[in-house]
This record gives C-alpha cells, sequence and structure tokens, in this order.
C-alpha cells in the first residue's frame, strides 16, 4: 500500500511539473519591474499627469506634461508606476523620470521621485 502512495505522488509530482515551471518562467519576477505595454492607455496618462501636478505644486514649476515616453509597473503593496514622461516648462521640453505609488482600491497615490533624466 506504501508503495502504491509513493507511486501514486511520483507520478501527479511528474504530471504537473511542467505547469509548475511553464508559469514561473513567464510570469513577472515578484518585486521586479515590468514593462508597461501600452504606454498609452488612459490609467497611465492619468498617473503621469498627478506626478507632473504633483511635482508642480512641490516644486512652485510649470510644467506640462506632453507624452509618456516608456514606463514599467512594480507590485508592492499597491503599485509602483515608474514613468518616463516628456514634459514642457514654457517653450522647452525635457524628459523626466518620476515614480507613484498608488493604492487604488485606498484612493491613495504618492509621488515618490520626480527628475531630470540626463542625456
Amino acid at each position: 500500500m506504501q508503495q502504491n502512495s509513493r507511486f501514486l505522488l511520483l507520478s501527479l509530482s511528474l504530471l504537473f511539473l511542467p505547469f509548475i515551471f511553464s508559469d514561473a518562467k513567464q510570469g513577472p519576477i515578484l518585486g521586479g519591474w515590468t514593462r508597461i505595454k501600452d504606454i498609452k492607455d488612459p490609467h497611465v496618462t492619468e498617473i503621469a499627469e498627478f506626478a507632473v501636478n504633483e511635482y508642480n505644486k512641490l516644486s512652485s514649476s510649470s510644467l506640462v506634461l506632453q507624452k509618456v515616453v516608456k514606463g514599467e509597473t512594480q507590485v508592492v503593496a499597491g503599485i509602483n508606476y515608474r514613468l518616463v514622461l516628456k514634459a514642457k516648462n514654457g517653450s522647452v521640453a525635457k524628459k523626466y523620470q518620476a515614480v507613484v505609488w498608488e493604492k487604488s482600491w485606498l484612493n491613495f497615490r504618492n509621488l515618490t521621485s520626480f527628475t531630470l533624466v540626463k542625456g
């Protein structure tokens, strides 16, 4: 009887092993950054607008968002959005990197960083 149980356990393990490893290879790394596939998604634009508006409040600037150049997300206690933005101050457009932490279920957003991208 014990030998049959071992054989059944081994058989089930071998049966499900490919499924376990195939999911691990395709999914994002826990805590790692994942590229945003659609940077024109309205929610991504909303996060970018929030970042620029918060930066303007904190620094007494008057940047205007032009577009989202690229972005990544990271699952934490909520979602971190790391976006590269093109924003204009008067007639001069520059690229900035903004990180926004969002907990959508609490209607919470926080601008974690906003820096000029050099080069």
